[in-house]
């Protein structure tokens, strides 16, 4: 069953809040909205979130600073697309690795049979 998913819209630069023309937090809606909220889930730092320190990716613990098999990133990245709510699937794809820097992308295919694309680094 599809869970009806708003959530706030952020920024795309500055990954912070964007009024709506009336001067409200604006609300994005699905599909963006669950494109958003993969690459939010993507972006936390395990043990970040005070109120479920389970959510996140092992940044400190396991990935920075360390060289993991690009397998395991990449299942740490699509365990956490799954903690998104209508995901039903995610891809995840390298396109680079330069300097130190992770490139790639994220495809998810939510409960409606809609592909988004969510894009990292570079």
């Amino acid at each position: 069953m599809t869970i009806v998913q708003n959530t706030l819209l952020l920024d795309q630069s500055a990954w912070d809040l964007v009024l709506d023309v009336n001067g409200n937090i604006a609300l994005a809606g699905a599909p963006y909205s669950v494109a958003q909220d993969v690459s939010s889930a993507v972006r936390t730092f395990l043990g970040e979130c005070w109120y479920n320190t389970n959510l996140g990716l092992p940044y400190w613990q396991q990935i920075l600073g360390q060289f993991p098999p690009l397998q395991f990133v990449s299942q740490k990245i699509s365990e956490a697309a799954f903690t998104i709510p209508n995901v039903v699937k995610a891809d995840v794809t390298f396109t680079a690795f330069t300097n130190r820097e992770l490139s790639g992308q994220i495809l998810i295919t939510d409960t409606d049979g809609v592909t988004s694309n969510v894009a990292f680094g570079g």
